[in-house]
Formats: structure tokens, sequence, C-alpha cells
């Protein structure tokens, strides 16, 4: 007998329900906090994970993990240095935040971080403007 296919995962809402028991709960607060920070935002799927993009841009992104879920600020350095002292106590690894899935979410600085990433998408257009273009 062929082995079971997986579930699909084509929404967010198929990628909390396949996530583990514990880690749904945590997901539904996180997706909430982001949905309030960034109203405008689409919720997708990018990566098999699910997103928060803004005018065709990924702002953000969110996982669960055996342990730990992360938040993926779309590789922006920009938030590292601007939330050096919040980001002390957490494990970064290349663009991921860790979160311990047994700790309270800290929801105002999820919240502020995608904030930070709207306003800098916001702000990406002027400064590619500003940028002068290189001589090909």
């Amino acid at each position: 007998m062929p082995a079971k296919k997986p579930p699909s995962i084509n929404s967010v809402d198929a990628y909390i329900r396949a996530q583990p028991a514990a880690s749904r709960p945590v997901l539904e607060r996180v997706r909430r906090i982001l949905r309030k920070a960034l109203p405008g935002a689409d919720e997708v799927l990018s990566y098999r994970i699910p997103a928060f993009r803004l005018n065709g841009r990924v702002a953000i992104f969110f996982a669960a993990w055996k342990h730990h879920y992360s938040i993926y600020p779309a590789g922006d350095q920009a938030v590292r240095s601007a939330f050096k002292d919040e980001l002390a106590s957490c494990e970064i690894s290349k663009g991921a935040i860790r979160f311990p899935l047994d700790r309270p979410v800290p929801a105002r600085l999820i919240a502020a971080i995608a904030k930070f990433r709207a306003a800098r998408l916001a702000a990406a257009p002027q400064r590619d403007a500003a940028r002068p273009k290189r001589n090909s």
C-alpha cells in the first residue's frame, strides 16, 4: 500500500491546523498580532510558511518548530540594529528570530518589529529613487 500523502497546505489556516496542538494557540496569537500591526497586509504562504505581504513585498514571515516559533523580518538587518536591546535574550539565526513555545508571546515586540518593517517597505521606493544610478 502506498504511503499517505501529507495534507495539502494551501493557506495559513491549513498551515496552522497542520502544526502540533501545542503550537497552534501560539501561532494564532502571533497571527492576530501581525494582522493588527499590519492592517493593510495580505496574508499569504511564501516558502511554505505564513507571511504578510504589503504592496507585493513580504514584510514578515512566521513559522512553528518543535520547541520554538520564529518570525522572519524578511532578512532586514536594520531590525536587529533597531531592536538590539529587546532581542538580546532571543536566539537569532540568519533571518530568524526564535521564541520558545513555553514562554509568553512578546506581543509588543512582535508588533513593533512588524510596524518597523512596514515603514521600511513604505520608504523603500523613496530610498531607491534617491539612490544614484550606476552606469552599466
